[in-house]
């Protein structure tokens, strides 16, 4: 073999795997689901449904059994998450309308900036759903900032609030994808605007049918009435089963455009919230209805990002982060017959509530995190939550953190080294409810203790409630009566907590 040729097939080699094994800090992937419950994979026990791709994931890192978003709906936990505060510290930090102001501030420590005070490229794509702009009103056919841009993503591919919710277009970088000038947007959450038909008035165009009172009846956009109302943008709307299709195909774009350097990659997926419309290629594949379906193709998407890694010779280092922003519903808008279709499957497992619930089947939920050249495969039963990985990655790079008092520095935790992680946590609902020492504390509430709706237990009841979650993680047996000196430590800690906010 010519000498010359040798030497630069071996060059050749050597730099194709340079950026792959050289780079010491690992690219970091935070893969969102939106209302995946803690037994919706069968790594945590479902047995009515397989999810082989996440299972693999949890099989080579970590698994939590008590990791936790701070909400039990979607807006304050991904709040927290950006944050690294409590959203009751806030408000206006509530489920938003899907034309809200920006709720983040620009001024504070976030997640995405620590990473590019860090040096790394930052991208996110998926749900958003924390606000837009400075105003409520804002000219959607134009730059909409501040946004994702100016709390530290250095791109951004997104649809504004829920799948649900208007506008229904992607924006990406502050643009309306695919808008015609000559077909401007117009939104509002008030008052009807323009003369599209909704699914109130027009029951017949849809193709999957509002539940009552849920609000989903206004402007129909592909079939579907939706919460609030808009006009314009006819070339810009996206139709619900090319979502997940869009999305991941935009992850690992940004994955391939920064393989050569350290990235972060914030994946927001929207199953499985509704209205829940799977792609063809899933349609019917599970035996537990459209959500069933939704979560297969869900799984698929991990999958098809764990093998572009591999592919790329990035799967050693690179940290992925697999949770959910709450807990499972099943009925939250529209007849799909999740419900009749749901079976012997408990989306929450062994706990009780979920999504609107201060149980802890609102917060506690699937928590995997995978770093093969880091952390060994096992499973963990730390208290963990996603408002730590702010002070976590901050404390990893040496960075300070600028007023994410409530996020905890548990990169022990988090990489297996700690079994016990932070202190105490406190969950949200419509009310507080704080653990510590594996005692769970809710106060008092005169809430309703069942909505019906969504047919969830909410865990509002007009008496304090105190749990032992290692004997009784399904929180059946009440001992505040039992244990009135535990409620009282427990009522004093949280009173404490609140008051920092004032």
């Amino acid at each position: 073999m010519n000498p010359k040729f040798l030497l630069t097939f071996i060059l050749c080699i050597t730099s194709f795997g340079f950026y792959a094994t050289a780079q010491k800090k690992p690219n970091v992937i935070i893969i969102y689901a939106d209302d995946l419950g803690y037994g919706d994979l069968s790594c945590y026990g479902a047995t009515k449904i397989k999810t082989p791709n996440i299972d693999a994931l949890a099989a080579q890192g970590l698994r939590f059994t008590n990791g936790h978003a701070t909400a039990s709906t979607c807006t304050p936990s991904r709040y927290s998450l950006m944050t690294g505060r409590y959203a009751w510290r806030k408000k206006g930090t509530g489920i938003l309308p899907g034309d809200a102001a920006l709720i983040i501030p620009t001024d504070n420590s976030s997640l995405p900036s620590v990473f590019q005070q860090a040096g790394y490229k930052t991208g996110l794509v998926g749900k958003w759903h924390l606000g837009l702009g400075n105003t409520v009103e804002k000219d959607w056919n134009k730059e909409v900032k501040p946004g994702p841009k100016e709390v530290g993503f250095d791109y951004s591919f997104i649809f504004p609030a829920t799948a649900d919710r208007v506008p229904t277009v992607f924006m990406e970088n502050q643009l309306v994808v695919g808008l015609d000038p000559k077909d401007p947007i117009t939104v509002d959450y008030k008052n009807p605007t323009g003369t599209d038909p909704t699914g109130k008035d027009h029951p017949e165009l849809l193709k999957m049918p509002a539940e009552a009172n849920h609000g989903h009846n206004q402007t129909i956009v592909n079939g579907i009435g939706r919460i609030g109302y808009m006009q314009g943008g006819k070339l810009a709307r996206w139709t619900d089963e090319e979502l997940p299709l869009t999305f991941l195909t935009k992850a690992k774009n940004f994955i391939e455009e920064h393989k050569q350097e350290p990235f972060f990659l914030y994946y927001a997926l929207t199953e499985p919230h509704v209205p829940r419309l799977p792609a063809t290629m899933f349609k019917g594949k599970s035996e537990l209805g459209n959500r069933g379906d939704v979560i297969l193709q869900l799984d698929w998407a991990v999958g098809e990002i764990t093998k572009q890694l591999k592919y790329l010779g990035l799967d050693k280092n690179t940290m992925i982060i697999f949770s959910s922003d709450n807990g499972p519903v099943i009925m939250d808008g529209y007849e799909d017959q999740g419900y009749e279709k749901l079976g012997a499957h408990t989306p929450a497992g062994n706990l009780r509530g979920g999504k609107y619930s201060i149980l802890e089947g609102g917060t506690r939920e699937p928590f995997i995190i995978s770093w093969p050249a880091k952390i060994k495969p096992g499973v963990s039963g730390a208290l963990v939550s996603q408002i730590d990985f702010l002070a976590s990655f901050a404390n990893f790079f040496n960075i300070e953190c600028k007023n994410a008092i409530d996020s905890k520095n548990v990169w022990d935790a988090f990489t297996g080294k700690d079994p016990k992680g932070r202190s105490f946590f406190i969950e949200q609902s419509s009310q507080l409810a704080i653990v510590k020492d594996n005692w769970k504390y809710i106060r008092s509430s005169k809430g309703e203790a069942f909505y019906k709706l969504t047919r969830t237990e909410s865990g509002n009841l007009p008496v304090p409630q105190l749990y032992n979650l290692t004997a009784d993680v399904s929180e059946k047996n009440n001992l505040a009566l039992k244990y009135p000196e535990k409620v009282k430590e427990l009522e004093a800690l949280l009173s404490t907590e609140e008051a920092k906010t004032k």
